[in-house]
């Protein structure tokens, strides 16, 4: 059953074609929303889209969003198919989980560009459409490690402090145009991804786990329902706040 309605919203995920966007654009889906599935790869935008909704509710794109005109064409897209854009979920990402003296340039670059960048140019590219409109929620997909320090996550921190960063200045600058911005920010998350970290290092997933105070990786469906709750009309007084779903890894 639904909890909210999202009934004539547009909302982009990034970061759409697997794990947590996948499942965030799949729990819009469910709650009445029309979705663009935004990913890296062309394969898995149209896999997930293709999988989860009819051409009406849903829409394809792939491209590198780290790139100001890749970000831009995506919402001229969004807008030119769907009329407008109500929701925008910064998803995108993927951390180099290394000691910070194993990264290298091209690494930390990386980390930079998937996590920062492309939520500040889908951001700054969406905006005008929303302050428009009088009616916008950014949803940006942070990280509890930026609060806890948690273990080779430097490079990843930085990026993903940038994320929490932008959330607040964005907030207060467009709180009277009907706009919220809120940043979700998980712990260890039971995806694809950790699965593949636990086979790399295994030693370092059950480090994470250990610190959480349940004892396990969140599911991709709790952190997508705060997402969904913060795209809602009843979150409408909600923002400039990072919103920890940790498991009680940190509190307050």
């Amino acid at each position: 059953m639904n909890k909210y309605s999202l009934e004539g919203r547009v909302a982009i995920v990034t970061g759409a074609g697997r794990g947590i966007g996948e499942a965030i654009a799949n729990q819009l889906l469910e709650n009445g929303a029309k979705v663009v599935f935004c990913d890296l790869s062309e394969d898995a935008a149209n896999t997930a889209c293709s999988d989860s909704c009819t051409d009406e509710a849903g829409l394809p794109f792939y491209g590198n969003l780290a790139k100001e005109e890749v970000a831009g064409a995506l919402i001229a897209k969004t807008v030119a198919h769907f009329g407008k854009i109500d929701i925008l979920v910064n998803n995108a990402g993927g951390g180099i989980i290394t000691p910070f003296l194993e990264h290298t340039p091209e690494t930390l670059v990386e980390t930079i560009n998937r996590n920062l960048w492309t939520a500040i140019w889908c951001s700054w590219h969406a905006l005008p459409h929303m302050k428009k409109a009088g009616f916008g929620r950014i949803i940006n997909m942070g990280a509890d490690s930026v609060r806890n320090g948690l273990f080779d996550h430097a490079g990843y921190n930085a990026a993903k402090g940038g994320v929490h960063g932008m959330t607040t200045g964005l907030a207060r600058e467009f709180a009277r145009d009907g706009i919220t911005v809120n940043t979700v920010a998980p712990c260890a998350v039971q995806t694809q991804q950790l699965e593949d970290v636990r086979r790399v290092n295994p030693e370092l997933v059950d480090k994470v786990l250990d610190i959480i105070p349940m004892g396990r990786a969140a599911t991709e469906a709790e952190v997508a329902s705060m997402v969904i709750y913060l795209a809602s009309d009843e979150a409408g007084f909600v923002t400039g706040q990072v919103i920890s779903v940790n498991g009680g890894t940190t509190m307050l």
